[in-house]
C-alpha cells in the first residue's frame, strides 16, 4: 500500500489540441484531494486547471461528489468508501489519483470550444463606484481610461470562491495594478465590481471585501433558486460593458437582469 501522503506527479501526453502540462496530486484531508498545475497565478496554468476540472468532471469517476477548479488547481471531493467499492481498494486516495492521473496522460483540450462569453453590464464611478478616482489616480490614468481598459475585452473567470458564486476575473491590462485597499469595507453592496492586482471580483451578495470599488452592475450573480445558482463559472469569459446610472437603475428596479 503507498501511504496517503504520497504525492503523485506526472507529464500529460503531448496531443493536438491538448494541453502539455505537468501535475501534482496530494490528499487534502481524507475526502478531497488536489491537483495542482503550478503555484503562480498564470492564465495559462488556469486554463489548464479549468480543462481538467471538465474532463474529471465528464468521466463521472465513481465516488466523486464535486470538483471545484481554482487559480492553479482543482479540488476534487470524494466518498472513500463510495471509491473503495467500485474499485475494490483499501486505498481509495491512490485508485483515484491513479484514475485521474490516466485522465491527465490522455491530455488537456483547452479549444473543446468556444468558451462561454457573458456581458456583465456595469455602472462606474459615482456612488456605484466610489473608488473610481482613486485608482486612476494610482495607476496614472484617467477614470475614462480605467473604464475603457477594464472593458476593452473579455476576459477569464479564473475560478469562484470567497462566497456563492462569487468569481475572480482577470487578467487585466497591466496598468490595472492597483493593490487592495489598506482598510477593508465591512459591507460591500451585492453587485459590486472590485479591482485589485490585474483582477476584478464581482460581489454577490452584500459582503466585507477590500477590493477597490469601481462600479457596480444589476445581474444578479447568485440566485438559490435557479436551476444553476451561480450565473459564471471558472472557464467562462466575461466582457464588462459601461451603462448610465439611468439604465442601472432601470434594471435593478426589474428585479435585475440575467445576460
Amino acid at each position: 500500500m503507498i501511504a496517503q501522503d504520497t504525492q503523485y506527479t506526472g507529464p500529460a501526453a503531448p496531443a493536438a489540441p491538448a494541453a502539455q502540462a505537468s501535475w501534482r496530486i496530494a490528499p487534502s484531508g481524507d475526502r478531497c484531494l488536489i491537483v495542482e498545475f503550478g503555484t503562480v497565478a498564470d492564465i495559462a496554468i488556469n486554463r489548464q486547471a479549468c480543462a481538467a476540472a471538465v474532463r474529471i468532471a465528464a468521466a463521472a469517476l465513481p465516488g466523486v461528489t464535486d470538483i471545484v477548479p481554482a487559480l492553479t488547481t482543482v479540488g476534487v471531493h470524494y466518498q472513500p468508501i463510495a471509491v473503495a467499492r467500485a474499485t475494490g481498494t483499501s486505498a481509495p486516495f491512490e485508485a483515484l489519483s491513479a484514475m485521474i492521473g490516466e485522465l491527465l496522460r490522455e491530455g488537456l483540450s483547452l479549444n473543446a470550444g468556444a468558451p462561454l462569453v457573458i456581458d456583465i453590464p456595469v455602472c462606474y464611478g459615482g456612488e456605484h463606484g466610489p473608488d473610481l478616482d482613486d485608482v486612476a489616480a494610482t495607476c496614472g490614468l484617467s477614470p475614462e481610461q480605467v473604464i475603457a481598459l477594464h472593458g476593452a475585452e473579455p476576459v477569464d473567470v479564473l475560478m469562484l470562491g470567497f462566497a456563492p458564486g462569487h468569481p475572480y476575473v482577470g487578467r487585466f491590462d497591466a496598468r490595472l495594478s492597483p493593490p487592495r485597499r489598506s482598510t477593508p469595507r465591512t459591507a460591500v453592496a451585492a453587485g459590486s465590481i472590485g479591482l485589485a492586482n490585474r483582477q476584478t471580483v464581482i460581489y454577490p451578495m452584500t459582503l466585507p471585501g477590500g477590493w477597490n470599488l469601481i462600479g457596480r452592475t444589476p445581474v444578479a450573480l447568485f440566485d438559490p433558486h435557479r436551476a444553476s445558482p451561480c450565473l459564471l463559472a471558472a472557464g467562462d469569459r466575461v466582457r464588462f460593458v459601461p451603462i448610465s446610472s439611468d439604465v442601472f437603475e432601470s434594471m435593478l428596479a426589474g428585479g435585475g437582469v440575467q445576460p
